[in-house]
């Protein structure tokens, strides 16, 4: 028997190595942990880890499908882009709710949030500049800069979850090209308030002047349509003209399989023009044309005025967090997103979501979003499941 030759070992681009460094906690509860070895199809589950549906998707949606997947001419399915019927819908929804006069030109259709936050990035970052984001942060982030080549620079927030306006002043340097805010805010559940985004948007001004070019803001405003208790969005783009919203649709449908999102330029925007061309190329370029397929473009017409039962996922977030506080957990109430950050009662939030998986109670530890000590909770897992959840959380709290 011949000698086999020695294996080469792999080299991998030094940005994926980077990448998996980054992301050794996500990499480890995806792959290790109990609920990565669980049975999905098991109904005894109670799953809180990922704002996945739990229940079937609304009608109108599956409606919407079925009738534009329907094709009326040759062209139906023929190459798209940004379509401007797509671009129009998407527009309009964003003058009706906001009152702010979006044209539809200015949007640029992308396949998720995940695609949007891809564009704005790469387009105005050249490898080695510095893109900020808030800590803790929704958990891909940092890997999406480090595929620019750009260097991460992580502010943490105050204790009271709001942006820390400071410590991000202090933290923009020369190479520093945009920061990511996220509101409502995923872990913490935190809408920031006007008076934050005010002072923010005079910090970049600042510090756009200073170095003689924009530090753009890039708003990541997926859960903008998950507000609780009757709130009201103010969206950071209303407060700062060299801004980029970032949208999907994913959050408000509960459907975040079929990817549909955009990437919007403010009415103030200055030199428009020039911006929609490098985002166009860049969606080409960048997003290997990663835009919404056919079916989803054409539906988005239908699919911008619905939205899940917030209402019924507010009564949700009351029955676990009263629920929560009476077990003795550290909880606070969020303001929006789908998400609850409770304290952990032990030290250790992977020992703890562990514990919780012996009774097929999965939940994130939050460790993997930066919050170690705390673990999150999804509100999509459905009623039932929180009620059988409950006697689990009560039984580790109390020992």
């Amino acid at each position: 028997m011949s000698d086999q030759p020695a294996a080469i070992p792999h080299r991998y681009a030094g940005s994926i190595d980077a990448i998996i460094q980054s992301q050794g906690p996500l990499l480890r509860f995806f792959t290790e942990s109990a609920w990565s070895r669980r049975d999905a199809a098991d109904p005894s589950n109670a799953d809180f880890v990922a704002g996945n549906p739990q229940e079937m998707v609304m009608p109108e949606f599956v409606e919407s499908i079925r009738r534009w997947a329907t094709p009326k001419d040759k062209d139906w399915y023929a190459y798209k882009f940004n379509e401007p019927y797509a671009q129009d819908a998407a527009a309009a929804g964003l003058r009706e709710r906001r009152g702010i006069a979006f044209e539809p030109e200015d949007i640029s259709l992308t396949d998720g949030g995940f695609a949007g936050l891809v564009l704005a990035i790469r387009t105005v970052t050249d490898p080695g500049d510095e893109v900020i984001f808030v800590s803790p942060p929704w958990f891909f982030y940092e890997a999406i800069i480090l595929t620019a080549l750009a260097r991460p620079v992580r502010v943490r927030v105050k204790d009271t979850w709001d942006l820390d306006v400071d410590a991000i002043s202090a933290a923009i340097t020369a190479r520093t090209r945009a920061i990511i805010v996220n509101s409502p805010n995923n872990p913490t559940g935190r809408v920031y308030p006007i008076e934050t985004l005010s002072r923010l948007a005079e910090s970049l001004i600042e510090a756009s002047e200073r170095n003689g070019r924009p530090v753009y803001l890039i708003s990541d405003e997926a859960y903008s349509r998950i507000l609780f208790d009757d709130g009201r969005f103010r969206s950071p783009t209303e407060f700062y003209p060299y801004s980029f919203l970032v949208y999907t649709y994913g959050k408000q449908l509960l459907t975040p399989g079929q990817r549909l999102g955009y990437v919007a330029l403010p009415p103030q925007m200055p030199d428009k023009d020039s911006l929609r061309t490098a985002l166009f190329l860049g969606q080409l370029a960048f997003g290997g044309h990663g835009v919404p397929n056919a079916v989803m473009q054409r539906a988005l017409g239908d699919l911008d005025p619905l939205c899940i039962d917030v209402k019924g996922l507010q009564r949700r977030r009351d029955r676990m967090v009263d629920a929560l506080r009476s077990f003795g957990y550290d909880v606070r109430t969020p303001e929006g997103t789908f998400y609850l950050l409770p304290k952990s009662p032990i030290e250790d939030d992977v020992a703890f979501t562990a514990q919780l998986a012996l009774d097929q109670v999965f939940v994130l530890p939050g460790t993997v979003v930066e919050m170690p000590g705390y673990f999150r909770i999804s509100l999509t897992g459905n009623d039932d499941m929180v009620e059988r959840s409950l006697p689990v959380f009560e039984k580790i709290a109390r020992g």
